[in-house]
């Protein structure tokens, strides 16, 4: 997960980009196949300890989904968190710090 957070006048912009297959299970391989759906469900933000962003995705959201939005407040040098999870359950939490 690569993760860029830049505060300006009070607002911070976080943009992240999520490494994740995003299958809808309604593919097929080569071999005719179906492939099984596996794709992320929530992607929260945290500052301070605090909930800054919370998304429900689902099929619709494209492989290697990028994901941007903004939260006031924010100082320079201090983390936000990204977590994700998917409907295998598996998670992945990465942080940066604020620029």
């Amino acid at each position: 997960m690569k993760i860029k957070a830049k505060v300006k006048k009070d607002i911070t912009k976080v943009k992240m980009l999520i490494k994740h297959p995003m299958e809808t299970g309604r593919r097929k391989d080569e071999g005719g196949n179906v492939i099984p759906a596996l794709y992320i469900t929530q992607v929260s933000a945290s500052y301070r300890g605090q909930r800054v962003f919370h998304a429900e995705v689902g099929q619709a959201v494209s492989k290697d989904p990028y994901i941007a939005f903004s939260f006031k407040g924010g100082l320079p040098g201090e983390k936000i968190t990204i977590t994700w999870l998917d409907i295998s359950g598996a998670t992945a939490t990465g942080e940066a710090a604020i620029k």
